[in-house]
């Protein structure tokens, strides 16, 4: 897989000649927008995207530095929207409503719009605002309804805060909802994870995302388990919760049509499922990636360089790298195998020009005869046995 690599110091490309962002993508490859709002009220203790405290900054600013930034991108090919962070929600209502507005103006075809809340943020005012506004997608961060691991974690809601805020999205006109569930926490069993499971099925959402619990060195969670305050899930409980989350999600339901996603039928995330089709996207924002096909870059890290170099109608890019033909197709084959549907192959080839057959022939051979992948009706796709263990077979497709 492809590497990052810092810019060469002394860029002094122009905002208007920063590449990605005035790239042209071809009409019949339709692609997705992704804003980063890089704010939180505070940093939770597991988290490792970048964001900083809201009332550290002049919001305000920012948002006009993003507007400038998304008014040189060519955005005719953008279908899907999905604004992100830190926690868009935090923003001043009145200035969050103004951005999406800037964003409708700019995106003429937008087919899914989505944006992340916060539960104790999902003021009803609000909701009704970028409900009216366009946005036809909400994602919650649930992550749990036991109150001790939601302290664990340092969130800042409670678990009756979820409930108030999808029956308050449901107020606002909001008819696809999706859940964010983390498991594995510190100190859950199968039973605390089952409950919550439950409780958030039986507030009927169209789709649930189910995620392990990722610990990162520069975290203060990972911190703490280190000084031995608290201890990490052990691998078999944290594969035995997966397993778990595939048997009740699919039983009440929800089709598993991605490795840690599940929905009502139509009701996929169609954004995401652009990213694991390895279409062009478009980034916005402080650390907001892009990507042309041929080139990936990363946005800085840092808001108030970012500011200083939309104000000064410099590039806003701190990284990038190129990406060669071959990078290209093992990124394709490892996004494509996260999907229920796996490796078309007659699309691959339109794709690519490769046969995905031939071109992974040994790692098609190897999983399949332990079992891992399964060729069927022109798809290569994991199987259910796999599942678990999916970074084990997909280490072998993400380079030759």
């Amino acid at each position: 897989m492809s590497r990052i690599k810092k810019a060469q110091a002394g860029n002094t490309a122009t905002l208007s000649q920063s590449g990605i962002n005035s790239m042209t993508i071809k009409e019949d490859n339709i692609s997705g927008l992704y804003v980063h709002i890089p704010f939180c009220t505070s940093k939770c203790a597991y988290c490792n995207f970048y964001s900083e405290p809201v009332s550290a900054h002049d919001t305000y600013r920012l948002l006009q530095a993003m507007r400038r930034e998304l008014s040189l991108a060519d955005t005719s090919a953008v279908r899907t929207v999905y604004i992100g962070g830190g926690s868009p929600s935090c923003l001043p209502a009145a200035q969050l409503a103004e951005f999406m507005k800037t964003i409708t103006d700019k995106c003429h075809d937008i087919t899914e719009f989505t944006v992340e809340c916060n539960p104790c943020q999902a003021a009803p005012r609000m909701l009704e605002n970028l409900r009216e506004l366009g946005v036809n997608r909400l994602s919650i961060g649930a992550q749990s309804f036991n109150d001790d691991e939601l302290n664990l974690l340092g969130r800042i809601h409670n678990s009756e805060s979820v409930r108030t805020a999808v029956y308050q999205a449901r107020q606002a006109g909001f008819e696809n909802i999706s859940l964010d569930l983390i498991f594995a926490i510190c100190g859950s069993t199968q039973a605390t994870w089952q409950a919550s499971l439950e409780q958030a099925i039986a507030l009927n959402p169209e789709h649930i995302s189910a995620y392990s619990l990722t610990l990162e060195a520069s975290t203060p969670l990972a911190q703490e388990i280190e000084q031995g305050k608290y201890t990490a899930v052990d691998e078999l409980t944290d594969r035995a919760m997966y397993e778990q989350a595939i048997e009740t999600l699919t039983k009440a339901g929800y089709e598993h049509y991605e490795i840690s996603n599940f929905a009502k039928s139509g009701f996929e995330c169609r954004h995401n499922m652009g990213c694991w089709q390895n279409r062009p996207y478009i980034g916005i924002g402080p650390s907001a990636s892009s990507s042309s096909g041929t080139r990936r870059t990363r946005n800085f890290s840092d808001i108030k360089t970012y500011i200083k170099a939309i104000e000064s109608d410099q590039s806003p890019i701190g990284e990038t790298v190129k990406i060669s033909d071959m990078d290209r197709i093992c990124e394709t084959a490892v996004l494509n195998l996260r999907t229920k549907n796996g490796i078309d192959v007659k699309k691959f080839k339109q794709v690519t020009g490769n046969d995905p057959c031939l071109l992974f022939a040994e790692p098609v051979r190897t999983h399949c005869e332990q079992g891992l992948l399964k060729i069927e009706n022109d798809r290569i796709y994991l199987t259910a046995k796999a599942l678990p263990i999916a970074d084990y077979v997909l280490c072998d497709f993400a380079a030759l």
